[in-house]
């Protein structure tokens, strides 16, 4: 079997994987290692991670790229051409990029895996990365593939075939149409941040009402029956500047591009709902035009608008003719480099695949990424010169962090290897109890320090979701939503909501259902099931906690504290446990109370500087 190094970067979310057959051995982002959030520099640190996971350079026979870069030189020539004299901003950053680091790349790509490698480079095309990613992990013989980001090379939506250890492309739309394009466009008006602010804009939608959709469809996109849709490129900016929207779209909209960090007023959540609208029926249509073009009753997913995880749960109950859904767990430009080395392992090699009836997939839980010793993590706890307890063995372990959770405190659990994606999965989590009435204002103020009103996710053991949520599928990487069990919901008081000053507390204060910390305010929930084949050891803590306390539900985010990457290494995870307000700290074999630590120690939390997201 070949060994394949994949590489994604130069734009955003940087990242490097590596595969043997179809045997994916690892994969991280670059972020993760630099501590600079969605880093888009060559991914020198993930590389070195992975090619030590392969067993050295020596061991690494091809390389590929997740873009092919003469194709983006030409669209971005294009563009600059056809859009002048508006390019004249745009265009010495665009030549920038594409004639210095790109167009050297193969080179470089060579050069850092080593001479055995560098005789098999391969620039892979980038919805074709994304595909690959969606469906050879996926546990499908064949399936419907649907592509969905702001751009590749030209490319913004793609319809693909999957079969055995082939893809085959059987449709496309290209830049400037762009869903993902139009929903960062929605993110920028809002006052968000483009390419990290869209997730944000999702979870805004349910404070809305869709009462823009009409106006959007006769306005800014012509969507039609097979999903095929057009964008009115009067109403946008990006073509010919580094903003998104113009003047046109404000007087669409009815209001300015608002002020980021300002009040959200009605307005903006009317047009966030609108716009998750408009999204939801776009990935519908073109999903079911898919499937009956294909011919399957499965469907994967990838592209940056597959990680919208609220369209993804409306697909799940509104397509009758699907079976299965699989959506890559890193579906944006990070999983491009685990694609692109699938690609080069299937399509150039002809490695065969594994599936069939009992199968998961082979996505490995998603926890690709690195672990650490305890050696090691014991000096992260030493140096920083906190007080810490090392637990008997594993029972003990988590007998102590599952206690601590039925006691209501915070708990940050690092443990084991890294996820991949942008969910934390469990292994670098901050989890708590779903009961607690103050949880999603308390996490997001005091150890998130972020918005409010944004939600947090639910995991839960996988043979007791649908007790919990109305989902009779798994979802083991945070990537559906579903709603709270009517039985479990509470009412909640909107009135004066609209007619006032749109005062998100007064609707987050009320507790929303028996799990108010993970219930959002319209009864949804973003799932993730925990079972014992992926990640057995979040399923034991889960499983005793459940044991305690009859509920077997936890909050899970991720492990970071606002503007920074997911924690990667143990001093990370420390640095975070001593800056914010996280109660225990569950590292490895050890466990860490706040309550022990030093008045010095104790008198860090909340002294941090952090970028705005």
């Amino acid at each position: 079997m070949k060994t394949v190094i994949g590489i994604s970067g130069l734009y955003h979310d940087s990242a490097a994987a590596v595969v043997r057959g179809n045997d994916i051995l690892a994969a991280a982002q670059e972020e993760r290692f630099s501590r600079t959030k969605h880093d888009p520099r060559f991914p020198r640190l993930a590389l070195e991670y992975c090619v030590s996971q392969a067993g050295g350079r020596d061991a690494v026979d091809a390389v590929a790229f997740y873009e092919d870069t003469v194709l983006s030189f030409d669209r971005v020539l294009k563009n600059a051409i056809e859009s002048a004299p508006g390019t004249e901003s745009i265009w010495p950053l665009a030549a920038a990029s594409q004639l210095g680091q790109k167009f050297a790349l193969p080179a470089r790509l060579g050069a850092a895996v080593g001479p055995k490698a560098a005789d098999n480079v391969f620039l892979v095309d980038h919805h074709t990365s994304h595909a690959a990613s969606a469906f050879y992990p996926s546990p499908h013989d064949d399936a419907a593939i649907v592509v969905v980001d702001g751009i590749g090379e030209w490319a913004s939506t793609t319809v693909a075939l999957g079969k055995a250890n082939r893809i085959e492309s059987l449709s496309q739309i290209s830049y400037p149409h762009s869903l993902g394009l139009l929903f960062s466009a929605f993110t920028y008006h809002c006052g968000l941040k483009v390419n990290s602010g869209e997730y944000k804009l999702m979870g805004l939608a349910p404070y809305g009402e869709p009462r823009y959709v009409q106006r959007v469809l006769d306005t800014l996109i012509d969507l039609r029956e097979d999903g095929s849709f057009r964008l009115n490129t009067e109403y946008f900016a990006f073509m010919t500047s580094d903003t998104m929207t113009n003047e046109a779209f404000e007087a669409v909209m009815g209001c300015p591009r608002r002020e980021p960090e300002s009040q959200l007023t009605v307005e903006y959540m009317d047009i966030a709902a609108s716009c998750q609208a408009i999204i939801d029926l776009a990935m519908l249509r073109i999903s079911r035009h898919a499937l009956k073009l294909t011919g399957s009753r499965n469907l994967c997913l990838a592209g940056g608008v597959a990680l919208n995880c609220v369209t993804n749960g409306k697909l799940l109950k509104s397509l009758p003719e699907m079976e299965n859904i699989w959506i890559q767990p890193a579906a944006g430009d990070a999983g491009g480099a685990l694609g692109a080395a699938l690609h080069v392992a299937h399509a150039a090699w002809n490695e065969p695949r594994q599936t069939g009836s009992g199968l998961r997939d082979a996505q490995k839980g998603s926890l690709l990424g690195p672990d650490y010793a305890p050696d090691t993590i014991e000096q992260a706890l030493q140096e920083a010169g906190v007080v810490y307890h090392r637990a008997a063995d594993t029972t003990d372990h988590v007998e102590r962090v599952a206690r601590a959770l039925a006691d209501g405190l915070i708990v940050g659990r690092f443990d084991g290897r890294m996820e991949f994606g942008p969910r934390a999965l469990g292994n670098r989590s901050i989890i708590a109890d779903p009961r607690r009435p103050d949880g999603q204002t308390h996490i997001n103020l005091r150890i998130k320090f972020r918005e409010s009103w944004r939600p947090f996710a639910p995991v839960v053991l996988d043979d007791k979701v649908s007790e919990y949520f109305e989902m009779e599928k798994e979802s083991p990487y945070m990537l559906l939503v579903a709603d709270v069990r009517q039985h479990l919901r509470h009412s909640v008081d909107w009135s004066n909501f609209r007619d006032g000053d749109a005062d998100m507390m007064k609707v987050l204060n009320q507790p929303r259902s028996t799990l108010p910390s993970i219930t959002h305010v319209d009864y949804s929930a973003r799932v993730q099931t925990v079972d014992a084949e992926r990640n057995p050891a979040f399923h034991q803590l889960l499983s005793r906690f459940n044991a305690l306390t009859g509920c077997p539900v936890l909050i899970n985010t991720s492990f970071n504290q606002r503007g920074e990457p997911i924690v990667c290494e143990p001093a990370d995870a420390v640095r975070c446990f001593i800056n914010t307000g996280i109660d225990v700290l569950a590292i490895g074999p050890f466990v860490v109370f706040k309550s022990e630590q030093s008045a010095e120690i104790k008198a860090q939390e909340g002294k941090i500087e952090y970028e705005l997201d």
